[in-house]
């Protein structure tokens, strides 16, 4: 089964009103791949315009306007940028919103930023480091379910801003991530208040597919199964208390 047929499935079984799709860091510039033609305001832009169908790939510079973005993708930032981003940092200290500390431990691509391609999964003309899905919380749930049943939960709980620092925690521990997201990426990709995202190592994208098969259906019977306890026990209860 090739990655057209698997993004379809995974869709098709989740139920996804955006396509998942693919990112994948190369220390070179891909010849065969259309450089973007206009930089985004954030990194995250770039997801969407994946989703919508566009196969594309960045480079450093595409990632200037979006300094937090930029740090966790291990971008090199010039020092105007670098002093944008230290102000980004205080700012957001100042309104409580992050700790000074607890900017060391986001994460963080390790390796100097090449170039990064960008495409729906279905379309990728390249295997996919990370594997990124956008659903809604019962979409989030089945899948939640299947990359533990295949081994792949992360341990770390649900992340939260930055919402790119999924990506290089998954590039990292070669397993997978969920996000709630953060202001920005709500305000740049225009998600949605029950919207949230998971993000899966490429090379273990088949195992978790091959998990929500199972999954997928283990909860449509459990579905019914927990339908009709409800009714029963709800028109049980009148009985039970008329009784006494």
């Amino acid at each position: 089964m090739n990655l057209t047929t698997q993004a379809k499935q995974l869709q098709d079984l989740l139920g996804l009103k955006w396509p998942p799709i693919s990112i994948t860091f190369r220390e070179e510039a891909p010849t065969s791949i259309p450089k973007i033609s206009e930089s985004a305001p954030s990194g995250c832009t770039y997801w969407k315009l994946a989703a919508q169908g566009q196969t594309f790939y960045t480079e450093a510079s595409d990632h200037f306007g979006c300094p937090i973005g930029a740090y966790t993708h291990g971008v090199s930032l010039p020092p105007a940028q670098g002093k944008e981003l230290e102000g980004m940092i205080e700012t957001m200290v100042g309104l409580t919103y992050l700790k000074m500390e607890e900017v060391p431990s986001i994460p963080r691509r390790e390796d100097p930023f090449g170039f990064a391609i960008y495409a729906p999964l279905a379309d990728t003309p390249v295997p996919p480091d990370v594997v990124l899905v956008r659903g809604n919380a019962k979409q989030m749930m089945l899948l939640a379910e299947a990359i533990n049943a295949a081994g792949l939960g992360s341990g770390g709980g649900i992340m939260g801003r930055p919402t790119c620092a999924m990506i290089p925690a998954v590039l990292k521990t070669q397993q997978s991530a969920m996000s709630l997201g953060c202001i920005g990426n709500r305000v740049y990709n225009e998600l949605s208040d029950d919207e949230m995202y998971g993000a899966i190592a490429g090379t273990k994208f088949r195992d978790t597919l091959d998990e929500l098969i199972s999954i997928r259906r283990a909860n449509s019977e459990l579905l019914t199964f927990h339908r009709n306890r409800a009714s029963l026990l709800s028109s049980d209860r009148p009985t039970r208390m008329g009784s006494r």
